[in-house]
């Protein structure tokens, strides 16, 4: 089955696009190894938002705009999700009509945690009837709905890609009951801890806290918003790191917060930067020490929650998104995750990082399609699985059902 997997985080970079062939029966169970399951790239791209819309995003972040402001913007950014699909099959000369399925994660504008760090709703925009109607190909969207329903987190829905492709081998680097870690590092980073696969143990996933968010905010105040995040690490190479801030950063209850656990820029927002920017210039730290204290936060925080919560011991740590090409931060990863640990890119398991969020929309589409489970309770903390997307029949409808799956 042919799908275009459609994703835009909480970085706000652009709308990846990824098409894939998949094909084969996942596990009945998500707690057994899926036998022939094959997803094969085809094509990935990632059309970058434009300042107008990219702005609108940040509006809603902030709670800046109306409530007919966001209703609007569902259908805005569902035309940009159906012209981004157009525009990179048409690159790749790939005709609509030989595309199947699509699915959209759509754009995340809220997660509602309450104090009890349960997630009471979440919100993503970019309505699927609207992309469906403008493609012609069904859509299925609104994955996390779902999960939430059944007392999960919604999140991190990355980790169902990552337990049906990326589980480790036994004795993983020479580490006896060796877990992969599969890091991904967004606006938020969040992790799935694999065990080996000779292991009956299940995976877990969660948000581990900031990924590249908070150090995109403080490069935009540092330059006046002439740039938008650190390019190659430079600013923070070039300052130093307030342990004592960093100390008391790190005291922020998220990071000890029992799992599962999923958070959003709810929590690591402008308002929680401003009132740690201001922190540090009381302290008298320059500009590009603030933001090397930010980038060091989040590579200890990401260490740091290996050594909360990490069942077993850490084999491998498997890094993708954006800060995977920040080599200051990777740099402080590896520092903090010891010699011991091996880190590597997906690039060195076969999987193009840049891609791999929307292909995992893509497999999640493709098992709604089945009517298969999408989620990993162990993973959301759901009480069951459950069949993720809300699925939008497109003109090709008629044809999906006819065929042999």
């Amino acid at each position: 089955m042919r799908i275009v997997g459609v994703m835009s985080g909480t970085s706000v970079d652009g709308i990846d696009v990824a098409v894939a062939d998949i094909d084969g029966d996942p596990a009945k169970s998500s707690s057994e190894l899926p036998p022939g399951l094959q997803l094969q790239q085809i094509a990935f791209e990632t059309i970058p938002w434009s300042s107008g819309d990219r702005a609108l995003i940040f509006d809603l972040f902030e709670d800046r705009r109306s409530i007919a402001e966001l209703c609007r913007a569902n259908f805005v950014l569902a035309e940009r999700f159906a012209d981004a699909v157009v525009t990179v099959l048409e690159e790749s000369r790939i005709p609509l009509t030989e595309v199947d399925l699509i699915g959209c994660h759509g754009q995340t504008i809220w997660h509602d945690v309450d104090a009890t760090g349960a997630v009471t709703s979440t919100l993503q925009i970019g309505d699927p009837s609207l992309i469906a109607a403008r493609t012609g190909i069904t859509t299925v969207a609104n994955f996390r709905t779902a999960d939430v329903a059944v007392g999960g987190q919604g999140a991190p829905l990355t980790s169902t890609f990552d337990w049906l492709l990326m589980r480790p081998p036994a004795k993983l680097n020479g580490v006896v009951g060796g877990w992969r870690a599969v890091q991904n590092i967004g606006g938020l980073a969040n992790v799935t801890l694999l065990p080996p696969i000779d292991s009956e143990a299940v995976p877990i996933a969660f948000d581990t806290g900031p990924g590249n968010a908070l150090i995109d905010w403080a490069v935009g105040v540092v330059t006046n918003g002439q740039h938008h995040f650190d390019q190659d690490g430079l600013i923070a190479a070039s300052g130093r790191v307030a342990y004592p801030l960093l100390e008391e950063w790190m005291t922020l209850p998220y990071f000890e917060q029992p799992l599962p656990k999923s958070t959003g820029r709810e929590l690591f927002s402008s308002v929680l930067g401003e009132q740690w920017r201001i922190s540090a210039f009381d302290a008298g730290l320059s500009d590009a020490d603030f933001v090397a204290t930010v980038t060091e936060l989040t590579a200890l925080s990401i260490a740091d929650a290996y050594h909360r919560y990490a069942p077993g011991p850490i084999g491998e740590v498997v890094v993708g998104g954006g800060g995977a090409r920040n080599p200051t931060l990777m740099a402080r990863l590896r520092y903090h995750l010891g010699a011991d640990v091996a880190l590597c890119t997906h690039e060195e398991l076969g999987i193009d990082s840049d891609a791999k969020e929307a292909l995992a929309f893509a497999l999640l589409a493709y098992l709604a399609i089945l009517g298969k489970p999408g989620n990993i309770p162990s993973c959301t903390g759901a009480r069951s699985e459950q069949i993720l997307g809300q699925i939008a029949p497109g003109a090709n409808w008629g044809q999906l059902l006819a065929m042999d799956n």
